[in-house]
């Protein structure tokens, strides 16, 4: 279930999943790796900030593209 209230410029972790175009356990592992940091939230229902997925997505297409 995703919170309805989420502050400008974060996402939930389904809709962090949807950017990405992984699953929920890839961004847990996103999280794990040090990757990716959550920037609020609770425990089970974390927020991502929007600029982090746009960084990590532009890493990943530069890695794609070399």
């Amino acid at each position: 279930m995703e919170s309805q209230l989420v502050r400008p410029g974060h996402v939930t972790a389904h809709q962090a999943a949807r950017i990405l175009g992984s699953s929920l356990g890839a961004v847990r592992n996103l999280v794990y790796r040090g990757r990716l940091q959550r920037a609020g939230g609770t425990e089970r229902q974390p927020w991502y900030r929007a600029e982090d997925l746009a960084a990590l997505l532009a890493k990943r297409r530069t890695r794609a593209a070399a």
